[in-house]
């Protein structure tokens, strides 16, 4: 299907908010935006989109071709079609075409998986054999990094590609292209920003993560896995990376994880993301862990993996570390350790999640909410308070933390103060969560767009107007902030 409204104005929106002074001069695809028609049809002549890919070669250099029908070098793009399933995807797709270049030679420059490096509007000339008119093309342009082990075939694309070309940054034909590939300096130069953790135990067995099916949404829905994520700021290192992701997914600590080399998967748009593995001894029980994301943890031996919904890669590292394994590792009964021994919990002991939330009320008593992403796992496009689960830290320390990485807002503890408490369900059968929602008496700063592909919009609002589509349990405990409650319950059966 089409690539819908919703997900190009917030992707367009995504990179104002990392440049905002270009607002004015992409003002015709604002207004574009604003208008019913299909901005990312061909056929609209009012204008709309292009998609282009801007591959960086390990020298250093751009990929450019030369195309037939206006005699001129660009780089690698055109429409989007039917079949795309995001606006980088259709880049992916064009470049294959033109070049021959396939996605999985490619990798997104971090930080720029989903948002365009450099967006431009450029007039077309009328071609009335064709029966078109003038009009304008809004070009999203992605950037890649060309792999450096690989030696990328070259197939051009006769009918529209005669050659292609690889241009030192200073040639960029692009003007708005060029100027922002000279300030990528090298501490912002590619590298691995995701790590995965290989868990297995004396049996053999490897533990693997049952992704919730949120397709469009999330990477590999409905699929087992292994747990992990991506590098957050806070990280020094990625091996720091994994030990969060597993505290945070699953309260799961290992006392010791090894690099296991790096592997390739496949994103939502082809392209080859590189992942940290690190391996780590395990003999607990899954059952007993705190998931937090996901359907559930299990055990499960190489020879089972058949059975399963899951990549070709994850299927192929796990049985590459198990062919690695000396015999001294043969199959044993029970813990490796004492530490490792967890007592059982009382019986119909019900693990509850604790989330933090910022209540931030300016003078004029309007409240901060902000615009979760449309690819959020949870409540996409909604307005939601700022907020998080906590790590391996105290409530007030995540909320601090918190608003900091998400708005750039500098809060002290002794300004926080402990307003209201939900204790909610989403629906039946879901694990509980204890939602704590702290005020914020004073603070420095004003909000900004830290994590764009978390949230694409802050905004104070009147408690009296809040928006339509809010998160209810949110919406419920703003309204008891303001009658003076300190607790409530949502989602529980009556």
């Amino acid at each position: 299907m089409p690539l819908s409204h919703d997900h190009i104005r917030t992707t367009v929106e995504t990179y104002l908010a990392r440049h905002p002074h270009e607002r004015e001069q992409l003002g015709g695809l604002l207004d574009a935006l604003d208008r019913p028609t299909d901005i990312a049809s061909r056929s609209t002549f009012t204008g709309h989109v292009t998609c282009g890919a801007i591959v960086v070669d390990p020298l250093g250099r751009v990929l450019h071709v030369l195309h037939l029908a206006s005699g001129k070098v660009l780089a690698p793009g055109g429409h989007a079609e039917p079949v795309d399933e995001s606006l980088a995807a259709a880049a992916l797709r064009e470049l294959h075409e033109e070049t021959g270049i396939p996605p999985q030679a490619v990798a997104p420059w971090p930080g720029y998986e989903a948002v365009p490096f450099d967006i431009d509007i450029h007039d077309i000339d009328a071609h009335p054999g064709k029966g078109e008119p003038g009009h304008q093309h809004f070009d999203l342009r992605f950037l890649f990094r060309l792999h450096a082990a690989t030696e990328a075939p070259v197939v051009l694309q006769e009918e529209e590609v005669s050659s292609i070309e690889w241009r030192p940054v200073d040639r960029v034909t692009s003007p708005s292209l060029r100027e922002k590939l000279l300030k990528l300096t090298a501490e912002t130069e590619p590298q691995t920003a995701n790590a995965s953790a290989l868990i297995y135990n004396d049996r053999g067995e490897y533990l693997l993560h049952l992704r919730d099916y949120f397709p469009g949404r999330i990477w590999e829905p409905g699929m087992w896995s292994l747990l992990g994520g991506g590098r957050e700021p806070q990280d020094a290192t990625l091996e720091h990376t994994v030990r969060r992701e597993l505290a945070e997914e699953a309260g799961l600590d290992i006392a010791d994880l090894t690099p296991f080399g790096t592997e390739y998967a496949s994103d939502d748009a082809g392209a080859s993301v590189p992942i940290a593995i690190y391996a780590g001894r395990w003999n607990g029980d899954p059952r007993e862990l705190r998931l937090t994301e996901g359907v559930m943890l299990a055990w499960f031996a190489p020879d089972d993996l058949h059975r399963l919904r899951i990549a070709d890669t994850t299927s192929d590292l796990v049985r590459r570390h198990a062919a690695s394994l000396p015999a001294s590792t043969a199959p044993q009964s029970g813990p490796s350790s004492h530490e490792e021994r967890r007592p059982a919990s009382p019986h119909g002991t019900v693990l509850n999640v604790i989330g933090v939330h910022l209540y931030l009320e300016r003078p004029d008593g309007t409240v901060l909410l902000g615009l979760r992403h449309p690819n959020s796992a949870f409540a996409p496009s909604t307005w939601h308070a700022l907020a998080g689960h906590c790590e391996q830290e105290s409530a007030i320390t995540c909320l601090i933390r918190e608003a900091r990485e998400e708005a750039g807002l500098h809060i002290e503890r002794r300004d926080v103060e402990l307003v209201h408490v939900v204790h909610h369900v989403d629906k039946a059968g879901d694990r509980p969560r204890m939602g704590l929602f702290f005020r914020a008496r004073t603070w420095s700063g004003e909000p900004e767009l830290r994590e764009p592909d978390k949230c694409t919009q802050w905004k104070f609002w009147d408690p009296a107007a809040l928006p339509d589509d809010l998160v209810p349990y949110t919406r419920v405990a703003i309204g008891k902030i303001q009658n003076g409650e300190l607790y409530s319950e949502t989602g529980w059966p009556a």
